[in-house]
């Protein structure tokens, strides 16, 4: 077998492969056989035809069964007589197959990036100090007496922190708001509105206006929109809105005492609060050990250069761009307005996208180094973890990685989380005190 390689620019390399003439007729004497062994040919029995018959009439599945298996071999052979680190699948050209001639393909193969692993162990990082306040468990409490409140209708002139029902109709120049943005239908015309009278609650200086209103009474609000609005088309515009109060309605808390303790499962109000706090401290626990990560990471990863597989970064960068994508579209932002950002939003993804794939090879290396690998049980933990998540059952789960040939990357996951394990048990950390704690 003859191999040669071209670069053809950073970690992409032509792997050219020739396989001799004694190996093509060695493969396709071994697939003649296999045929023939299962062969259904009138007048024989299952593997009692004439070989040189078989070879003729199964002509096509011979050669596709004997490059198949030739290619696969030559294919891995090749990669280890040259030690290329291969990431990804090849692309395939065939260039030549026969008895007389042999059999020649390309491969264009990208590779993992050379680079020295930077040092990892004794990493200095800052842990800030977890301390759970009375203001924090105070501002807990409130937000679960406020998912239970009840709202009665009040007939009294809305104030601050009053809800309010409203219908409005929003123009621009006299024309409703649609005309210079067709996507705004929702700030061109509501019914049955509920806002509450705090400061940008919806428009900036709108629920301001609506304040000393009853229900019934109607007012004209004018609103600057900003420079930086969402619909491009309405920035720094003035809106002019027709507002008709429905009703006022008083948020009415339940008071802190056992029976609100009841409503969330708790035996008593000192369990619920008690349970409060303990929730606080895991989720300031969590931030603590994603900041420590963080600078793990970006003490790592920092000051190294190194260049990329270009179809992992795209990859890459095509995940990122969706994840933007989703979170502007589930916080409301218009598909128009996104389309206009497209250039922006890929250039930021493709940045992210670097460095989380750079990351990705620092971390496997360090897990090469260390030794660092998973087990079936680890496996199946992560993967039980993630059918929960997309709630569907494990074994139909597994059988969507397979399909998407993705069993890898969990695999890749699980090593990742087990080197950054690895890492912040090595890492020099210092607890930060004081006004830098987590608090």
């Amino acid at each position: 077998m003859n191999v040669t390689v071209e670069n053809l620019g950073p970690c992409k390399k032509l792997m050219r492969v020739e396989v001799d003439v004694t190996a093509v007729n060695a493969a396709l004497d071994k697939a003649t056989s296999e045929v023939q062994r299962f062969a259904q040919i009138q007048g024989f029995r299952p593997g009692k035809a004439p070989r040189d018959r078989v070879a003729r009439m199964f002509l096509k599945d011979i050669e596709k069964e004997a490059k198949s298996k030739l290619l696969a071999d030559a294919y891995r052979a090749a990669l280890k007589k040259e030690n290329l680190n291969v990431v990804g699948y090849p692309d395939i050209e065939e260039i030549q197959f026969s008895r007389e001639q042999g059999y020649q393909f390309a491969a264009t193969v990208e590779l993992a990036p050379e680079f020295e692993i930077p040092e990892y162990k004794g990493l200095a990082v800052k842990a800030p100090t977890v301390v759970v306040t009375q203001a924090d468990v105070d501002r807990a409490m409130m937000v679960l007496r406020e998912q239970r409140a009840s709202f009665n209708d009040v007939d009294r002139p809305a104030g601050k922190g009053d809800f309010v029902v409203v219908n409005y109709t929003g123009t621009c120049d006299g024309k409703p708001l649609t005309d210079l943005a067709p996507t705004a239908a929702g700030l061109t015309s509501r019914k049955d509105f509920w806002l509450r009278l705090e400061a940008d609650s919806f428009l900036p200086g709108f629920t301001e206006q609506l304040e000393g209103m009853k229900a019934g009474d109607k007012r004209t609000a004018t609103v600057d929109l900003p420079a930086d609005f969402l619909e491009a088309a309405l920035a720094g515009k003035k809106a002019v809105f027709e507002v008709e109060v429905t009703k006022v309605k008083e948020s009415v808390l339940p008071p802190q005492d056992d029976a609100l303790a009841k409503l969330y499962g708790a035996e008593n109000l000192e369990k619920l609060i008690e349970g409060v706090r303990h929730d606080l401290g895991e989720e300031l626990k969590r931030k603590q050990t994603v900041s420590i990560r963080n600078q793990i990471v970006a003490a790592l990863t920092g000051n190294l250069t190194c260049e990329l597989p270009e179809s992992m970064v795209m990859e890459e960068t095509r995940k990122v761009v969706y994840d933007i994508v989703r979170e502007n579209q589930n916080r409301g932002v218009a598909r128009e307005f996104i389309d206009k950002k497209k250039d922006e939003i890929y250039n930021v993804a493709n940045l992210s996208a670097k460095e989380r794939v750079k990351t990705a090879f620092v971390l496997m290396r360090i897990a090469e180094k260390e030794k660092i690998t998973t087990n079936n049980e680890e496996m199946t933990r992560r993967i039980v973890s993630l059918a929960q998540q997309a709630q569907m059952r494990p074994e139909v789960f597994v059988k969507k990685l397979r399909e998407r040939n993705a069993l890898g990357a969990i695999e890749e996951q699980v090593i990742t989380a087990k080197v950054l394990d690895f890492l912040q048990l090595h890492a020099k950390i210092e607890e930060e005190t004081g006004s830098d704690a987590v608090a």
